[in-house]
């Protein structure tokens, strides 16, 4: 994600966006609406990936699962904070189910990756999905476990899944970044080659095991 984001400044500059932090919860997000985490690495395209999906209410970009409250993207950048790039999913499991949604956490990652994602190297970009209750844990574990042996990979699956921890919504420039600078976006996402490995990984129908 370095590459095209090279400073704060640029982006904030080039967006003409505010820097700041926004914590409040969407007003269309009921309050009974139910929570998933996951990391995958940039959360631009995670964040994006369950943004288009039916049944989601929000998704927001964020920090979790490191030891410095409210840390600044500058500060997770560096890698010394534990916190990995993440998203926190609003969803009505009315309407798409957590196994769903697990379904395209791994089809938007490369599981087997213990270092980061594509070219984003650290612990920052690491991939992880935050449980918040047994359930989850229950139905994450079994959906890796079927995915580590369905044989699709040729390398161990190294995701975790962990409690669920302190979450901390992204700078505001961060939020729905893939609409609010389409350019920057798309040259990030051609840089990274991160959708050719998901297209050889899973074909061209990536909704279609």
């Amino acid at each position: 994600m370095l590459l095209v984001l090279v400073t704060f400044g640029l982006v904030a500059v080039g967006l003409g966006v505010s820097a700041s932090t926004s914590d409040e919860p969407s007003e269309a997000v009921p309050e009974d609406a139910a929570t998933a985490t996951f990391a995958g690495g940039c959360f631009w395209c995670t964040e994006a990936a369950f943004d288009m999906t039916e049944g989601v209410y929000e998704a927001i970009s964020g920090y979790t699962g490191g030891s410095v409250e409210d840390p600044t993207y500058e500060q997770v950048s560096s890698g010394t904070t534990g916190h990995a790039e993440a998203v926190q999913v609003s969803y009505d499991p009315g309407l798409i189910s957590y196994d769903e949604l697990l379904t395209i956490y791994w089809r938007t990652i490369d599981p087997t990756d213990a270092g980061g994602q594509n070219y984003d190297r650290g612990s920052q970009y690491r991939t992880a999905i935050f449980v918040h209750d047994d359930e989850q844990r229950a139905l994450a574990e079994a959906s890796r476990d079927a995915l580590a042996e369905s044989g699709r990979f040729d390398e161990p699956i190294v995701t975790e899944v962990l409690e669920a921890q302190p979450f901390y919504a992204a700078e505001e420039y961060h939020q729905d970044f893939y609409l609010k600078a389409p350019d920057y976006y798309e040259a990030y996402v051609d840089g990274s080659q991160r959708y050719p490995f998901l297209e050889r990984i899973w074909g061209d129908e990536p909704e279609d095991d």
